[in-house]
């Protein structure tokens, strides 16, 4: 049998984070030398093994904790140390936290014993300085020899990479075969009840990578939250310091913040993710959207590149230091790729929106030649074949197959389960596309720019043809959007929760959003905890599939988001609780994805086994859900403020203080009838004073 080079998996690790420096280890805190254990800083791994002991034997793990918003304290047992008896006198607490150039670790050997106690402390090393992309394979590394020129002190170096252990009062050996797994340690003598605290720590010193650390902390607000609901304030609170922790800067322009992906392996400048998590934030703030679209502007397209998938005013899709290799999964992309078809996209809406909740024109007006080369790239590039449709292909038999959000190689199919063939005219991308034309038309003209009429026909020419080609009649189900075209035009028929992202988008007209509405409400899509990304009722229906049948929480989040705007609150409702479910079962750290099972399973999700966590979109979504909840939809160019509050008799009472209109602080109550209040507003806005009635998405309801 051939052996197989699997993924490692996460689920059960416990991390620590601080862009770009992270690390992953067991719940006893070792970090072992298998899988995707170890420190990470950037893309490559920095340490692969740092594993304690007290007198050559492992402590016996109890519990652990996080300790701060970047900390994680370890609790083991030495029970062959201290009094007999049953009772455990001898405890060691491992306290690690992560910082941006390194992590520090404190030991803490504590005793209640009756008399004296005396062990040895030690921590066996190991560094191998391997890329990202071999460690997320399960790819063979080999470790390097360390050197120590001061006392305390071990060092590796390659690549340009400088690792420095220091073990402060540690003896340091890496004789014979310690050169590759060297080790501190410490001699220590407790008095009855007595304690001692030891100290390591590691730094990196990295002048190639691509992506920084801030200088500053975060610039957006946070807010005080109280709910009914307890588990959205706790998803919150645990999420902003998860964002705090993902930010990164441009070394070049470190001014300039924005979100890292997401732990493990994507731990850099993300175009779909890093806007879409911005986009999520703008309710705290616009400086974090304006840093995001400035990095990225930086590098927008300029030339026709099929190696990279360059082209003139086109989004970057991912940024590493080189290339990005996955032999096995015959993967090769290029340090600068954009091999995405919607970043350039949700770079414009992220553009509107920020100036909707009060980015000064000052900073939109730098960015209005980027809008400008983005649409023509909408209007030149992303219709190849000229149908009126966006579409993607890869050329180059290396890059991503599938260049949509669902990104795997395997996730755009048939309800029986077939494989679409490329080019794919994807289903949400038509609606970023509509979107990104009626917004910047509106950017255009609010700055005094020509063209905009000829976006709004183009949006308007693009809906005609969505409504004619994408609209199929898929039996029991009744009519609804196929997830995408084939390479024939052929409609891809399976329901997924990309049909979700339209709503919202102008696209769809009222009756065609309640039929969207409707599907996502069933239990084929709805029934785990959140919504699937694909219908059970599809032949390529599996709950741990990538993109075939899990749970995203982004994904859930942004649908979420869309009923809850559109006045399907029942729908919104159902999402809302189960993502606040997951929350509570992931300890508040929501993860990249989960397993799509129903929630009558185990009652509790089931974990997918190689999701990030913390990562920005997931986090992000917390705040996508509380400002849901509280229904505020600002206008300030036009001086209006519109508000839908989820909030009310089955959500329950919601109150945030601390929102961001405009850079003022803004509060909004909802009391348990639905009624919001808002106070704070700047002066020339006014709140809209009519609150739609909640819509019912009806279980059938034709299209015309």
């Amino acid at each position: 049998m051939t052996e197989r080079h699997l993924q490692p998996l996460l689920h059960d690790l416990v991390g620590v984070v601080l862009a770009p420096t992270s690390a992953l280890g067991d719940r006893a805190g070792q970090i072992r030398p298998a899988g995707v254990q170890g420190v990470f800083h950037a893309d490559a791994r920095v340490l692969s093994r740092a594993e304690l002991r007290v007198d050559d034997r492992e402590p016996e793990a109890l519990t652990h904790g996080v300790d701060g918003p970047h900390g994680v304290r370890f609790v083991g047992l030495t029970r062959w140390l201290g009094d007999p008896g049953p009772d455990p006198t001898v405890r060691v607490e491992r306290v690690r936290r992560a910082g941006p150039h390194g992590i520090d670790e404190e030991l803490h050997v504590v005793s209640t014993a009756g008399g004296p106690v005396r062990a040895t402390v030690s921590v066996d090393l190991g560094c191998d300085l391997a890329p990202v992309e071999v460690v997320k394979t399960g790819g063979d590394t080999t470790g390097l020899a360390a050197r120590t020129d001061r006392p305390g002190e071990l060092s590796w170096t390659a690549d340009d990479v400088t690792v420095t252990v220091t073990g402060d009062d540690a003896r340091v050996d890496v004789t014979g075969g310690r050169a590759t797994a060297p080790r501190l340690a410490w001699p220590v003598e407790l008095p009855a009840r007595g304690r001692a605290t030891l100290r390591w720590r590691l730094r990196v010193h990295d002048p190639r990578a691509v992506v920084a650390a801030p200088t500053a902390g975060p610039s957006w607000s946070r807010p005080e939250v109280r709910a009914d609901d307890r588990r959205l304030v706790r998803l919150v609170d645990r999420s902003l310091d998860d964002l705090h922790a993902l930010r990164l800067t441009d070394p070049a322009r470190p001014e300039d913040v924005f979100l890292g992906a997401g732990v493990p392996w994507f731990l850099t400048l993300f175009g779909r993710d890093s806007l879409w998590a911005a986009r999520m934030m703008l309710p705290l703030g616009t400086e974090l959207a304006a840093g995001t679209l400035r990095v990225l502007a930086r590098r927008q397209g300029t030339r026709v590149d099929p190696a990279t998938g360059e082209a003139p005013g086109k989004i970057l899709h991912e940024l590493r230091r080189g290339e990005f290799t996955l032999p096995r999964e015959g993967l090769r992309l290029p340090p600068a790729y954009y091999g995405t078809v919607d970043a350039t996209m949700l770079w414009v809406s992220l553009l509107h929106d920020a100036w909707r909740w009060g980015l000064p024109a000052e900073q939109v007006a730098p960015l209005l030649p980027h809008l400008e080369a983005a649409l023509r790239w909408l209007g030149e590039h992303a219709d190849a074949d000229g149908d009126g449709l966006v579409e993607y292909l890869d050329t180059t038999g290396h890059g991503l197959a599938n260049q949509g959000w669902k990104d795997s190689g395997d996730s755009i199919r048939f309800r029986d389960g077939r494989l679409a063939t490329p080019p794919i005219v994807l289903a949400e991308v038509q609606g970023y596309a509509y979107q990104a034309a009626m917004h910047g038309a509106d950017l255009l003209d609010a700055f005094g720019r020509p063209d905009a009429d000829r976006w709004r026909g183009h949006a308007a020419r693009l809906a005609a043809t969505f409504r004619a080609r994408f609209w199929v009649d898929a039996g029991p189900d009744g009519p609804r959007p196929a997830l995408a075209l084939d390479r024939d035009k052929r409609p891809v028929d399976s329901l997924t929760s990309n049909i979700g992202h339209l709503l919202g988008t102008g696209l769809l007209s009222a009756d065609e959003e309640a039929r969207v509405a409707a599907l996502l409400t069933g239990d084929a899509l709805g029934g785990g905890y959140g919504l699937r990304t694909m219908s059970t009722d599809d032949a390529g229906f599996s709950p741990l599939s990538y993109h075939c049948g899990s749970v995203w929480t982004h994904d859930t989040a942004i649908v979420l988001a869309g009923l809850a705007r559109g006045g399907f609150h029942r729908a919104a409702l159902g999402l809302a609780d189960g993502l606040l479910g997951a929350a509570e079962a992931f300890d508040y750290r929501l993860p990249e994805l989960h397993g799509g099972d129903d929630r009558t399973l185990l009652g509790r999700p089931v974990p997918y086994p190689a999701a990030c966590r913390p990562q920005a979109w997931s986090a992000a979504s917390a705040v996508l859900l509380l400002q849901a909840g509280a229904g505020l939809h600002p206008d300030v160019p036009n001086g209006r403020v519109t508000v839908r509050p989820l909030a009310g008799p089955e959500f329950g009472a919601l109150t945030v203080r601390g929102l961001r209109v405009a850079g003022a602080p803004v509060d909004v109550h909802v009391d348990h009838t639905g009624h919001p209040t808002v106070t704070g507003l700047p002066a020339g806005l006014t709140v809209t004073p009519t609150i739609p009635a909640p819509r019912t998405a009806p279980a059938r309801h034709p299209v015309g």
